[in-house]
């Protein structure tokens, strides 16, 4: 079986494409870059230059191939201009669905993100929960149409679409990943309590493969280890690292201030800003999902917190960022 996958040199595409490498047959990954090309070569992988903004590119790239894993997409709060992140996610995600047809691929595997399930506030997500009717983000409502399109656009592809939580595990030391980091450093002493959901990047990456082997092509699976408040998350990671995390919990409305006036002075200097209105307005929603729907129809079988923290932890401390 021939495979391609895009964004392989990134953080969960790297994680799929580990486990590719293990399976038989052809494994191609888009690259763009002579850096992105010698990543996907480490894990075994033929790379191939082109780009989802490149249809042309796209199509060349998909001759042959019985599968296609679309990972690649941009994911980032706080932009100043926030047009990449539809021409990447939206229009990037129609020219792969439209040249995966083209090129006569029989199955497409699509991330999009849980945060296109746009659960109400309170309420616990599932695949067939109605949105909400608004977003909390740019990032969240340019997800939201990339997956609208490629539903659109699937024809008789075979469609099937992964909504991973928020990945975290050894690898993953940005966006996110970075926030987490820093509350285990003790960087991070002042933190709003809310409800988070996390799929362990090993589950995610399983998942994707899971999905190609069984998923029923029009559905989409929430992919979710656990849920958890910070407020227990920080104790079990106490009990992971054995060291006592101080941390102040805010009031929302105090964050919500806080976060405006940050943003508005990074504005002022031309500075991405660390902290913006968006990304306080998502982590106050919090977020709550079921990922039982991939246990139940493509056998994932998903981490404890204890054990995703504390290989996050190990990882964390062979890289020297703990």
């Amino acid at each position: 079986m021939s495979v391609v996958i895009t964004g392989g040199s990134g953080v969960v595409g790297g994680a799929v494409l580990r486990r590719l490498s293990g399976k038989p047959g052809r494994v191609k990954a888009l690259v763009r870059s002579p850096g992105g090309a010698a990543r996907v070569a480490d894990h075994g992988a033929e790379p191939v230059f082109g780009d989802v903004e490149s249809f042309p590119s796209l199509v060349s790239a998909f001759g042959g191939a019985d599968v296609v894993y679309h990972v690649a997409g941009r994911n980032e709060l706080c932009p100043a201009d926030p047009s990449a992140l539809y021409r990447v996610n939206v229009d990037g995600t129609r020219n792969v669905v439209r040249a995966a047809r083209v090129a006569g691929v029989r199955r497409l595997v699509y991330t999009s993100s849980a945060a296109t399930i746009g659960e109400p506030p309170g309420s616990v997500g599932t695949e067939d929960t109605p949105h909400r009717g608004y977003h909390l983000s740019h990032y969240e409502r340019s997800k939201y149409l990339a997956e609208q399109v490629a539903f659109a656009e699937a024809g008789d592809l075979e469609l099937v679409v992964v909504n991973p939580s928020s990945v975290q595990g050894p690898g993953r030391a940005s966006g996110t990943g970075k926030l987490l980091l820093d509350v285990l450093a003790g960087r991070l002493p002042i933190l709003v309590d809310t409800w988070i959901s996390v799929v362990d990047i090993d589950d995610c990456a399983e998942g994707h493969l899971l999905a190609a082997a069984h998923g029923r092509p029009g559905e989409r699976y929430l992919l979710n280890s656990f849920t958890v408040t910070v407020a227990e998350a920080l104790g079990i990671a106490q009990i992971v690292t054995g060291v006592s995390l101080r941390v102040r919990f805010l009031p929302g409305w105090v964050a919500r201030a806080g976060a405006a006036a940050v943003e508005a002075a990074a504005r002022v200097v031309g500075r991405t800003p660390p902290v913006c209105r968006e990304m306080v307005r998502t982590m106050l929603h919090g977020h709550r999902y079921d990922g039982a729907k991939a246990e139940r129809e493509l056998g994932v079988r998903y981490h404890t917190p204890e054990d995703t923290l504390e290989r996050l932890v190990r990882w964390a401390k062979t890289e020297g960022l703990l």
